[in-house]
């Protein structure tokens, strides 16, 4: 009954949900681009055996690199096929990967697209990462013989609670993997409570970051174009509602005017929007993509670029990190730590709570209650302190380094044991 309930909510479903990609496309053309890989459709596939990794959107993505790249040095012979379900992932696949991956539109969770994906590609293993579930794609991989494992795992209470309110769906869906790797105790705990058999605990694999050099030298550019005597904030992945309570919060601390403010927004199709917050506010803007050196008058920056995260953090001397101020559950703040910047969260860390807590206990990160806060707390960090939570946030993630080779060990581990 599960099955023909779940199906028919698909069938129903894909009318609005091509209406909501054709919405969605007016500010993202990506998401009608190779419309029919959504539905099963795809290229030629290269000669050679093929490992597949799904990654949803940019996070995923951008965690799904030290993976890939010890994947291709175990397995030189395989390609390696990464799935996205969001434009912003994919582009962030090409930049990362370039050629040296495949990439796909994972298909919607429809019978007939997830045969056709599974035939066409016929995976040797399958590595889903973090919290995607996909009931009825795990069933047909079972059905054919292709493990497929969710790596990664992260399961904030909140998402558990959700799953326990329709406890035979989860189970439908657990049971079909080859396996849960979670990133901590505390998700293993949650993924057991819905339903996944003995958890491993691997670590989280963002942790394994390596910082390409690309970013280091545009960062530096950065930090020149911004000037060399400037205080700068930036305010990392922020999302809707956040930039405007940075603006106010902003404008009432009357801070010095060497203190740029750098909001990189965490989604493209926003950029135009941040922008007229700014001048509604009757701040002096200038925008990452102009190329242009700041003058002196300059009080925000609008970071309206895709992939340059890294650099915007080398850059900065305070990260406050986007998706905590308001419910959204925070974003990660691990790559703001490995560079060596002190980071400011706001209360709501819930799909980070891990390493949220982690840096806050280790001196690397402050938690604040809002906006207002955040800003004062950054103006009270003096250049010695920022240094020695610098120090503290680097040491921070150097000491939970070593999650990917524990996960490529469970992986292969598990698909070979699912094999037999």
């Amino acid at each position: 009954m599960m099955r023909v309930l779940y199906a028919l909510l698909w069938i129903v479903a894909v009318p609005f949900v091509l209406a909501r990609l054709a919405w969605r496309s007016r500010k993202q053309p990506g998401y009608l681009e190779n419309l029919g890989e959504r539905f099963g459709s795809y290229p030629p596939v290269k000669p050679g055996p093929y490992i597949w990794i799904h990654a949803v959107s940019v996070g995923e993505t951008r965690a799904a690199l030290p993976l890939v790249e010890a994947l291709k040095e175990r397995h030189p012979s395989h390609n390696i096929l990464v799935t996205n379900m969001t434009p912003t992932g994919r582009a962030t696949s090409r930049e990362l990967f370039a050629d040296r991956v495949e990439r796909a539109w994972l298909p919607y969770d429809l019978g007939f697209a997830v045969r056709r994906f599974l035939a066409h590609y016929r995976p040797e293993m399958g590595i889903v990462l973090e919290t995607e579930v996909w009931p009825r794609l795990f069933e047909e991989a079972a059905r054919a013989g292709i493990p497929v494992m969710l790596a990664n795992g992260r399961l904030s209470q909140r998402s558990a609670d959700r799953y326990a309110r329709a406890p035979a769906l989860a189970r439908w869906a657990f049971s079909n993997l080859a396996g849960v790797a979670a990133q901590s105790d505390d998700d293993a705990r949650r993924f057991s409570s819905i339903g996944a058999t003995a958890p491993a605990v691997t670590g989280n694999v963002k942790f394994d970051l390596a910082i390409p050099d690309e970013m280091t030298v545009r960062g530096e550019r950065f930090r020149e174009r911004f000037g060399a005597g400037r205080t700068v904030w930036v305010a990392g992945s922020t999302r809707d509602g956040e930039e405007a309570l940075l603006l106010d919060a902003f404008q009432k601390a009357a801070l010095a005017p060497d203190v740029l403010l750098v909001l990189v927004p965490r989604h493209p199709q926003r950029f135009d929007e941040v922008a007229r917050l700014v001048q509604s506010r009757g701040l002096v803007l200038a925008r990452r993509s102009e190329e242009l050196a700041l003058p002196a008058a300059t009080r925000v920056l609008l970071g309206d670029s895709m992939g340059e995260m890294l650099a915007y953090y080398f850059a900065a001397d305070v990260v406050i990190m986007g998706g905590s101020l308001l419910d959204f559950g925070g974003q990660n703040l691990i790559e703001a730590c490995a560079l060596g910047r002190p980071v400011i969260v706001g209360p709501h860390t819930y799909n980070f709570s891990e390493a949220a807590d982690g840096a806050i206990a280790a001196g690397a990160a402050l938690r604040v209650a809002d906006a207002d806060a955040a800003l004062a707390a950054a103006a009270s960090l003096d250049a010695a302190r920022r240094r020695d939570m610098g120090r503290r946030a680097a040491a921070f993630v150097e000491a939970h380094r070593g999650a990917v080779r524990r996960l490529v060990d469970w992986i292969e581990s598990t698909a070979a044991s699912s094999r037999r």
